[in-house]
Formats: structure tokens, sequence, C-alpha cells
């Protein structure tokens, strides 16, 4: 019979204390890159003692190469921040690695950053997101976490201005070092005129790439949402896949025969899979300010999806001060992307001028429109009159991947009155909305 350790109070007040070391030490390395001797030479001494590799508390070293240099480390990483149950007396080794997580992710220090550096860094913030329980990337899809993903988003964004760009897309051995994130694309797409030759060329690439994977992960969700209602004027295809067995076995049991153990069937019935489908309109309108960049990025590539889609007929409309039919390469978000022009003023009256006329039969048409709505406010009169009219009107402040977005509180104030109440969170909520006006 073995017997259970008993952590004695000494054993626990050491614990705290040198747990409190450790946390004093990420304090103020987050706030100073200077060492404290104190701090240091302590940390030093605790990591020692835990069995831990030294290169734990070195900040110059990435979580991935730690973990490549020591394989064992990888599972004590993995959800070492969500809430579980962890043994008793672990929680001087468990402050070390929340410590190297923590320092990693957020001492992003300042000057300039080189691709390589940006590339470290975004494996680091994988493993934190390991860490809170989740895939890297996942974090900022979960519920409940929009801030914290929003923070990491900010963090990242801030590498990426600090990066030399120009420099980085000209040579593309470094190039090649980029992985396309938000940060990165809002980069490119900003500073796209300045851009030329091979620098261009690679500027298009990384575009290209990140379009197409969040098409990817956009028209998943599209197939996963409801694809209308079934039509039921529309007799049943009689196939086996659309064989009702539950309903067949029920309207025959009156034909079970108890001295043969059988159920005799003699009438087969089937689901009806048809569904109803009406063409429709949809009309994006797309704000394409700096500060709404991610909602413009994910909305054209959902306009794409829904533009192929049978009987669907989508236009898009891009406006800052002025406004821009791009209806023409509504299929292909890339050649969207590199028509808008990110920045400038805000005048949502030359959109809705361009827009209106679009609207042929208002019970058959939606228009989604994607803004801060910082804009000008008599536009509230063309929206109620476009509500009035049947049209189905999908007012949007944010629809992204890494937080909430600010808002005109008048705007959405008035909207909510309307009973169209501003849209904002995760691009499921949009696709939501789109399928059950398609259905």
């Amino acid at each position: 019979m073995t017997e259970t350790p008993v952590t004695t109070p000494e054993a626990q007040s050491a614990d705290q204390t040198k747990r409190q070391v450790l946390y004093w030490r990420l304090l103020s390395r987050l706030f100073s890159p200077d060492e404290q001797p104190s701090l240091e030479n302590a940390s030093v001494g605790i990591v020692g003692e835990l069995g831990l590799p030294p290169a734990l508390l070195d900040p110059g070293v990435s979580v991935d190469n730690l973990v490549q240099r020591f394989p064992e480390l990888a599972a004590q990483f993995e959800g070492l921040m969500t809430e579980q149950e962890h043994e008793e007396g672990d929680e001087v080794r468990r402050a070390a690695l929340v410590s190297k997580l923590l320092l990693n992710v957020f001492a992003t220090g300042s000057g300039n950053v080189s691709a390589s550096q940006l590339q470290s860094w975004k494996q680091d913030a994988g493993w934190f997101e390991r860490g809170m329980g989740c895939e890297p990337g996942g974090l900022r899809h979960r519920v409940g976490d929009e801030e914290l993903a929003k923070v990491l988003a900010g963090l990242e964004g801030d590498l990426v201005k600090r990066m030399r760009l120009r420099e980085v897309l000209a040579d593309p051995a470094l190039a090649k070092q980029l992985t396309p994130s938000m940060s990165l694309i809002e980069q490119l797409l900003h500073d796209k005129s300045n851009l030329s030759g091979v620098a261009l060329a690679n500027a298009k690439a990384l575009i290209r790439r990140f379009v197409d994977e969040v098409a990817e992960v956009l028209r998943t969700q599209v197939e996963k949402a409801s694809a209308g209602v079934i039509d039921r004027s529309v007799p049943p295809k009689r196939v086996y896949r659309n064989l009702d067995i539950e309903r067949t076995i029920w309207k025959n049991l009156t034909n079970w025969s108890p001295d043969d153990q059988r159920l005799y069937v003699d009438r087969l019935f089937y689901k009806r899979t048809a569904r109803r489908t009406t063409p429709a309109r949809v009309i994006v309108v797309v704000d394409q300010s700096g500060s709404m960049v991610d909602a413009m990025v994910n909305c054209t590539i959902l306009a794409s999806i829904f533009a192929g889609l049978p009987k669907v007929d989508v236009h898009l409309v891009a406006y800052d001060t002025r406004a821009l039919d791009l209806t023409p390469w509504v299929s292909d978000p890339f050649e969207v992307l590199l028509r808008t022009t990110l920045g400038g003023g805000t005048d949502g009256t030359v959109a809705m001028a361009l827009a209106r006329p679009k609207i042929a039969d208002p019970r058959n048409t939606a228009m989604v429109w994607i803004s801060d709505f910082y804009d000008n406010r008599s536009l509230i009169t063309d929206f109620e009159a476009i509500h009035r009219s049947g049209v189905k009107f999908i007012p949007v402040g944010s629809v992204n991947s890494s937080g909430s977005q600010s808002v005109d509180p008048w705007y959405r104030q008035k909207l909510k009155a309307m009973g169209t109440p501003v849209l904002s969170g995760h691009v499921r909520k949009l696709v939501f909305e789109l399928k059950n006006f398609l259905a």
C-alpha cells in the first residue's frame, strides 16, 4: 500500500515564494528589457531544482526551438493554462512554463523586426494557444476569448508594421519566410501601390494564399449551414439513398409475423429532398476604410462564394469618398482586393447612389452593408426606406476573426430600433443570415 505524500505548510510556503519570484521576474521582463540580477539568479536556481533547462528563461529562445531540443516539454505546454486538475506540488513547474509562454508572446520589444522574428513569434503564439486549450489560430474562433484574440492580433499587427516589409518582399528568400495573416494582408493592401517587380509579385502571392485559405474555411461554413427548406410539393425521388427506414418500418408494423419472426414490407416510404430555390439578388456594400479591413476581406471572399451558388445574383460595391462597382470581379476576391484602396474618408451616400438602382425586386433582395457607420447620418433615411420596401437589410459592423469592432453608437441604436440590429462577431453569423434569406 502506497501512501499519498502530504504537503507540509512549510513546503507550501516555499512553493508560493518560488512562484512569486518567477512571476515577479516575468513582470519585470515584460515592462523592461533590463535584467534584475537578483530575480534572474533566483529564477535560474528554481528552474534548476525543477530539472528544467535554463533555456526556459531565455526570451531569445523560442518555444518551438525549446520543444525541439527537449521534446518531453511539448506535452507539458498543452492545455497548461486551462482549468483542469494538476498534480499537487506541481504549481512551481506550471509557473515556470506559463512564464515562458507569456514572456515570449507578450514581450515583443521595440525596433525593427525581421521576417524570421515574425515567424518565430507566430509559432510562439501558436504554443500559447495550445496552452489555452485550442489549436494554433483557434483562439480567435472561440466564444469568450474575443478580447484576448484581439490583443494577439494587435501584437502581430505591431510586429508587421515594424518589419521592413518592402525589403523583405524584394528578397525571395526572406519573402518565403512570411506566412499570410490578417495583419500582414492589411499591410500589403495599404502598401501595394508602392510595390513593383519582385516585391509586388511576392505580395500578390501572399494575398492569393491568404484568400485561398480563408475561402476554404468560409466555403465549409456555407456548406454546413442550412441550404433551404424542403419543398413538399415535389414528390420524393424513389432511390435507395432517400429511403426513410424508420417510417417504412413503422407503417408496415401490421405486417409483422410472430410465427416467422419477420416483418413483411409491402410499401416503401422515401424522404423528400428537393429544396425550394428562388432566384435572389444579394448586394454587398463594403466600407473600404482602413479600420474595416478584416470585415472587408472576409465579406469579399464570402460574396464570391455566394456568387458561385446557383440562382444567386451577387453585386459588390466598395466605397470611401467615392464608390466603385466591383461586380465584374465578384467571383475573384483576389482581384477585388487588388482594386481596393484602404483608408481615406467615408461617405456612404455615394455608395447608396450606386447600390440602390440595383434593387429590382425588393422582396427578393438582400443588402449587406459593411461599415463602422461613422458616416453621414442622412444615410439612416435611405436605410429605413430600403427596409420598408421589403429588402432584407443586414447591417454589419464587424464580421471577422480578431475581436469586436467599434460601431457608431448613434447608428447602432437607430438600426436596432428599425428592427435590423448591427451584426458583429464571427463571420458564421453572416453566413447564417444569408442562408436563411436564400432558403
